[in-house]
């Protein structure tokens, strides 16, 4: 597998930057930056630069998230969540990045970590029906997610804390 490069422009850094790994250019952005690059984030406040990020980003064929901007944007970034692995994403398509926000933490305050347990417990229910020949389509999942949950939570009482 490939591991992602994190290359960041910006003509000042937050001490925090040097610790992430990531490749510090300190200075303005300049024309065609964007070039060898895949995904491209930018956050600069100035209009001026965000659009010709953009505009060069789309002759290049490559996705761009303009912060705060969706019409800048080939791709959004939703607010997300996990449990193990479950993943749960909230998205407005960038109409509002603070109600995606809310909604996250409301589930993050609802979903438990019982939800991973749960998770890898209906895994092996899967396989098992799968290693059966049965096609799981037609298994009515509800009464097996609430058993799963419920064995999940127990499970998680008799673990010392």
């Amino acid at each position: 597998m490939c591991e992602p490069q994190l290359t960041v422009i910006s003509p000042e850094f937050d001490e925090r930057f040097h610790a992430t790994g990531a490749t510090l250019i300190q200075r303005e952005y300049a024309a065609l930056d964007v070039m060898g690059f895949s995904l491209v984030i930018t956050a600069t406040a100035n209009n001026v630069v965000d659009q010709q990020i953009f505009d060069e980003c789309e002759s290049l064929g490559i996705w761009v998230n303009s912060a705060d901007d969706p019409d800048r944007c080939t791709f959004t970034l939703p607010a997300s969540m996990r449990r193990g692995r479950l993943l749960i994403t909230s998205s407005t398509a960038g109409a509002s990045p603070a109600i995606s926000s809310w909604v996250r933490s409301t589930l993050e305050n609802t979903i438990g970590p019982e939800f991973a347990e749960a998770v890898e417990i209906l895994a092996a229910k899967r396989a098992a029906f799968h290693a059966e020949g049965v096609s799981t389509e037609d298994v009515n999942w509800a009464p097996l997610i609430a058993a799963a949950l419920e064995e999940a939570r127990e499970s998680s009482k008799r673990v010392p804390q």
